[in-house]
């Protein structure tokens, strides 16, 4: 204990007391603070950080200090809500506001567990539950809910059927319609981070929420695919391994969403055409910038997630290509000026190819490959002499075919 923080009485809350429980490392560490004052808190050398509610940072270990504070719901969606932080506010008066009962509990300076809500037998029982109907004025807890469920899938966790009721009337309600671009956003690309980053999608789609804020991603599903490519036959359950796949392969977010997203062209073929989805790699595109656009996920990601969904169909048969294809492929890419694109690429089609029933552990050569025909045309001579204008490039195209179909044939 340090001075800052001597006859504070002060509790570890939420996450690190949830983690700790689990067994699991501890990363950051949050402290909810009873029966102080904003002014005494700077008093004591906390520098005040919070925008909305009164939240410090401790002068020495940087950790967060809020004070015990309750919310009103004055509004509609997330930011609806009127914060109160008094001396008069209790330790379960702040535990009972927040979302889930594993996220409710906390910790006495001498390690003693306050724990009013159930957390620890949640913990036991592998149950995600909301701690009160107050989970209902917040429509991000959805998706926080979600995010929870990709992260401790592995470890058996499941949405109790009480909190999936409540989350399915917030949809309902119109309550999700309220979230802003930025937070669903923020949401995503945090789950996309987690080891089953598939059961964010699961979990929305059981409370009906991902038809209203992922309609490109919802309407996947039910819609088949030949059995021959696709021994999982439908489009969604496809996505779903596809974008764990990606996770398995530690693959970068900016790829897991080019996984994700990489076939949703398919969710816009007609019906009579099923279960073939011919062009599905062109008609694709729109639904992914149409799903960008709305997200404002950035550029970077947009960029890689179409050049996915546009090439990943050649990419899969790289062996077969020709130099000439191969090397129109690589300029596709642009990788001939930014030859790094290719993990992300081959790391978004190999999750595609693995994505599959009984595939998750074939081979991809295509990644080596592409990178090895990269390497070689970018291993060509440009020097050139006596041409002139678009002569020159023409030349250094012809050599690295050239390059290529060596490197194809050896």
């Amino acid at each position: 204990m340090t001075n800052a923080e001597h006859d504070l009485e002060c509790y570890l809350v939420g996450g690190a007391v949830r983690d700790r429980l689990l067994g699991l490392e501890v990363k950051d560490r949050d402290w909810i603070v009873v029966g102080a004052t904003a002014e005494s808190m700077v008093a004591r050398g906390f520098k005040p950080v919070g925008k909305d509610f009164p939240v410090f940072l401790h002068p020495v270990t940087h950790d967060e200090y809020a004070l015990a504070r309750t919310e009103r719901k004055t509004g509609p969606g997330y930011k609806g809500f009127s914060v109160y932080a008094s001396t008069d506010v209790t330790l379960v008066d702040d535990l009972r506001r927040r979302d889930l009962t594993i996220n409710a509990m906390a910790h006495s300076r001498d390690g003693g567990l306050i724990d009013p809500f159930g957390g620890a037998a949640d913990l036991d029982n592998r149950i995600l539950r909301h701690v009160s109907p107050a989970f209902a004025e917040d429509p991000v807890r959805i998706l926080r809910v979600a995010r929870f469920a990709a992260r401790y899938a592995e470890l058996g966790f499941t949405v109790a059927d009480d909190t999936n009721a409540l989350m399915s009337a917030m949809v309902n309600e119109g309550e999700v319609d309220a979230l802003v671009a930025e937070r669903v956003w923020t949401e995503l690309e945090s789950a996309l981070g987690e080891s089953r980053p598939s059961q964010f999608i699961v979990t929305l789609r059981e409370c009906g929420a991902l038809a209203r804020i992922f309609p490109e991603i919802d309407r996947l599903f039910g819609i088949p695919q030949a059995t021959r490519r696709h021994p999982e036959i439908d489009t969604g359950a496809h996505t779903l391994l596809t974008v764990d796949q990606a996770a398995a392969a530690n693959a970068t977010i900016r790829a897991r969403y080019a996984a994700l997203v990489h076939d949703l062209g398919k969710g816009l073929t007609p019906p009579h055409r099923w279960p073939n989805h011919r062009g599905h790699d062109r008609s694709g595109l729109e639904p992914i910038q149409t799903l960008s656009s709305r997200l404002r996920v950035p550029n970077s990601f947009v960029r890689l997630a179409l050049l996915v969904c546009a090439q990943h169909l050649k990419m899969h048969r790289l062996d077969t290509l020709k130099a000439d294809a191969v090397l129109t492929l690589l300029e596709s890419l642009d990788a001939l000026r930014r030859p790094e694109i290719i993990v992300d690429f081959s790391a978004a089609c190999r999750a595609d190819a693995r994505g599959r029933g009984g595939h998750g552990t074939r081979p991809y050569p295509q990644a080596e490959l592409l990178q090895r025909c990269c390497e070689a045309a970018l291993r060509v001579n440009t020097h050139t002499t006596g041409l002139q204008g678009d002569a020159i490039g023409t030349e250094i195209r012809r050599r690295r075919v050239i390059a290529i179909g060596e490197l194809l044939r050896g």
